[in-house]
């Protein structure tokens, strides 16, 4: 009797056991392929074909392209705000980088094209690579051991969701729309307005607070998801 009861008492732990690891790994675990995350991947592929177009000074069809590039934006947003099940840490990491990849393109090609000024778009690279990098170590330092580059760069093993601060998120929108306002400038012949000037001045002096709101700011734009051995 006592020897059943053990073996009953060993086989019920046992698969609560089981029942808590498979838990542990639904939650570390996730499905990268999501809307929102392919959005976002479309948006990175159209950033090349936008700096070729400018560079070859077609800027009817960049303006149209850029206008697509930025209903893919608006879409993975929505998408992810709307479904529980689209919404993931890896496109809160995603989502971002793809509009940095995007923005770098499009202003570097913009200076090459002479509509935007070196110092801005320098200001603007610097900045980007500075968060881009943090990203990186970010990932590093919460993925746990063993850290292979297989695991590191698996996006379904979710270790970190980031936060954008607010004036980084209307740092992103000045940005584009100076990208915007520049691309159509060419095309409807006020390249040298003042108020496009004047975007300038706003442009870089969002993209420095910004910059000084992640190091203000700091772990607050990083939260670290647990369970995330594998």
């Amino acid at each position: 009797m006592l020897s059943w009861t053990l073996q009953t008492f060993c086989l019920v732990r046992l698969e609560k056991v089981f029942v808590v690891i498979k838990t542990l790994l639904l939650a570390r675990y996730e499905n990268p392929w999501t809307i929102p995350n392919i959005l976002s991947m479309v948006r990175m592929g159209l950033a090349p074909v936008l700096g070729y177009l400018i560079v070859e000074e077609n800027f009817n069809v960049a303006l149209g392209v850029f206008v697509l590039a930025g209903v893919t934006d608006l879409l993975d947003g929505f998408i992810a705000r709307n479904w529980a099940n689209q919404k993931s840490a890896l496109g809160s990491a995603l989502d971002p980088l793809a509009d940095k990849i995007l923005i770098s393109v499009l202003y570097v090609s913009l200076t090459c094209a002479n509509l935007i000024p070196v110092p801005l778009t320098s200001m603007i690279i610097l900045r980007d690579a500075a968060l881009i990098a943090a990203v990186f170590y970010v990932r590093y330092k919460t993925l746990s051991p063993p850290r292979t580059l297989s695991r590191y760069f698996n996006p379904c093993y979710a270790t970190a969701q980031l936060k954008p601060t607010f004036i980084s998120k209307m740092n992103t929108a000045v940005q584009l729309i100076l990208v915007a306002a520049s691309l159509a400038a060419p095309v409807f012949n006020y390249v040298d307005s003042i108020y496009l000037q004047t975007l300038w001045c706003i442009t870089a002096f969002t993209t420095v607070t910004s910059a000084y709101s992640y190091y203000h700011y700091g772990r607050k734009t990083v939260q670290v998801i647990k369970n995330n051995k594998g």
